[in-house]
């Protein structure tokens, strides 16, 4: 499996945010990315996987139900 690696830039346009959010990203160590000499690759698996960490299921009736009975 070939993995792909984009800029900064391009990793902002990737996951449609700005290239400030990415170099947050990147100096607050939240995402994994790769030094090659004076510039920074992200690895678009590493994209990926931060974007589903990131995901918030959404309520349902039978999910508030479940969790109101482990607080039971």
């Amino acid at each position: 499996m070939e993995s792909k690696y984009l800029t900064v830039a391009e990793a902002a346009d990737y996951i449609n945010t700005g290239v400030r959010f990415i170099r947050r990203l990147i100096a607050e160590r939240r995402i994994a990315f790769h030094k090659v000499g004076a510039h920074v690759r992200l690895a678009v698996e590493d994209l990926e996987a931060f974007v589903a960490a990131g995901r918030v299921e959404p309520i349902t009736r039978a999910s508030v139900l479940r969790d109101l009975g482990k607080a039971a």
